[in-house]
């Protein structure tokens, strides 16, 4: 028996709801089919946008959704996606094999519809690529100018008087790779052009009631382990000399990737497959610790005056803009990318979301690539068919540690030490949530824990399948759902065993008397 001892007293930071963020692009069916129908389409929809998509999303409330891309964002003109959709122009997409028309039905009102149905803050990518610094100024005042601006006045004729004050704002994407092959050095000189032309929408300089603009600069490709040490030194560096731009966030990309077995699929895979994914996971974790400390020693070394600091706080936050699950077969996969959802995505998601938890002094955003239809996806659809897949499950279960207390420093009995099983607990008033996730291919673990006396069991539930490899499909929908998990036994005064499934989540609340 595995015995996890959790300590109410050793309380860490605050788990982030925006930890539990998601990010879509016009990729493959995410956009088109996933979440945009059009208000003539048969399948229910609110002014275009799928019916069934927004309650599950509803149900969730992401905390921020991010949008337009990814690398889709490098190649979009805001323009192109306003106005008249009858009259808006029809593109191309190339992006990772998209390679479709682009009807551009889809832009920043039914994006912000989109946000206020399902309570999220938007997070928006501007074209630094094949934009300019003139057309994202432009797009920013379009969105968030109060004033009786043309601008303002333009947004107002296409249907929203209202501002939307969009705070987060990342400026490009990925420009180590398809976002512009730059240097951090090169990159440093186009932020600065660009977060330095950012409006306040301030309506003095003593106002501090305005939308607060929260930019994001491009952080490393997570997956290169030299690559990303040394873009993220050079670009603090470069920051460092002469006056430094804004920035409010700094933007790592990870994904746990699967692509050097051509025989391990998304819905295919063995055993070795399995705990190959499983492991690739906690990759991630080094990452962060990694990238936090770089970015500390970054700020360490910005020209700091009075001056500055008043400008510019001494800080960056590290948010993680993409991260999930990619497969090899997907890269085959028309819709572009799509991927299939089992269990062993289910437990990697699960495994992310604790990494980000644990970490959660240290990271404070992060959206899961991508919604629907894409990589490591919530949602999957087919016209009229909807799927919920195993990883909304997960999302959902895991809702009761946003805004919690993480509880720090869970300890096993040394003999009862078992790598297969991962434990984290938060709490919140007076309500303590701990997630159990066991990792094993197929063996079921009991496991004791022990908290303080005064907690009783209120409820839980658990996630998981008749085999690894299951997943919901269009003829089983719910193949997967999580369910009430079975009531733990007293073996003493805050002494609670739970049996855990193989290949399973489970998250059990209990509550201080």
């Amino acid at each position: 028996m595995v015995k996890i001892h959790i300590d109410d007293q050793r309380l860490g930071g605050v788990i982030a709801p925006e930890l539990h963020s998601q990010f879509i692009e016009v990729l493959g069916g995410c956009i088109y089919d996933g979440i945009w129908v059009g208000e003539a389409s048969d399948i229910p929809n609110i002014d275009g946008l799928r019916l069934d998509f927004v309650e599950a999303m509803k149900a969730i409330a992401p905390p921020v959704i991010r949008w337009p891309g990814g690398c889709y964002a490098d190649t979009y003109h805001w323009r192109n996606g306003i106005g008249k959709r009858s009259e808006r122009p029809v593109t191309f997409n190339e992006n990772f094999g998209t390679f479709e028309l682009d009807t551009n039905q889809f832009g920043i009102h039914e994006f912000m519809e989109l946000c206020r149905l399902v309570g999220a803050k938007p997070w928006l990518n501007v074209n630094l690529l094949s934009g300019s610094v003139a057309e994202m100024k432009e797009w920013m005042e379009y969105c968030n100018r109060e004033e009786d601006t043309t601008l303002k006045k333009e947004r107002e004729a296409n249907g929203s008087p209202e501002a939307f004050h969009v705070e987060y704002w990342g400026i490009g994407n990925e420009p180590w790779a398809g976002g512009g092959n730059y240097t951090a050095t090169g990159y440093a000189d186009e932020y600065r052009k660009y977060a330095t032309s950012a409006p306040s929408f301030k309506k003095s300089m003593m106002d501090t009631s305005a939308c607060p603009m929260h930019l994001i600069v491009c952080g490393p490709d997570g997956n290169k382990p030299e690559e990303r040490v040394a873009w993220t030194k050079d670009l603090f560096e470069a920051f460092g000399k002469y006056r430094r731009p804004p920035m409010y966030g700094y933007d790592l990309h990870f994904y746990n990737w699967n692509i050097s077995h051509p025989g391990d699929t998304d819905i295919k895979f063995d055993r070795e497959g399995w705990y190959r994914v499983i492991d690739g996971c906690f990759e991630l974790e080094d990452v962060l610790n990694e990238q936090y400390a770089l970015i500390q020693e970054g700020l360490a070394q910005l020209p700091s005056t009075e001056a500055m600091e008043r400008l510019h706080p001494n800080r960056c936050e590290l948010v993680v803009g993409e991260w999930g699950n990619w497969h090899g077969s997907a890269f085959m996969a028309r819709p572009a990318l799509f991927q299939q959802v089992t269990m062993r995505d289910a437990i990697t998601s699960a495994l992310t979301l604790d990494i980000f938890h644990r970490n959660c002094s240290k990271v404070k955003m992060a959206c899961v690539a991508q919604t629907v239809n894409v990589l490591n996806a919530l949602f999957l659809t087919d016209g009229r068919r909807f799927i919920k897949t195993p990883n909304y499950d997960v999302f959902e279960m895991y809702m009761v540690h946003r805004g919690a207390r993480l509880i720090e420093d869970l300890c096993s009995d040394e003999a009862s030490e078992c790598k297969k099983i991962h434990v984290l607990a938060s709490l919140r008033d007076n309500m303590m949530s701990v997630n159990v996730v066991n990792t094993d291919y197929d063996c079921p673990e009991t496991i004791e824990l022990c908290l303080p006396e005064n907690y009783r069991y209120v409820s839980g539930k658990v996630l998981c399948a008749s085999a690894p490899d299951d997943f919901n499909s269009w003829e089983q929908p719910d193949l997967i759902r999580a369910a009430p998990c079975e009531a733990p036994v007293m073996a003493g005064s805050g002494q609670f065993c739970v049996n855990v499934p193989a290949a399973s989540v489970s998250v059990y609340q209990f509550i201080k008397q």
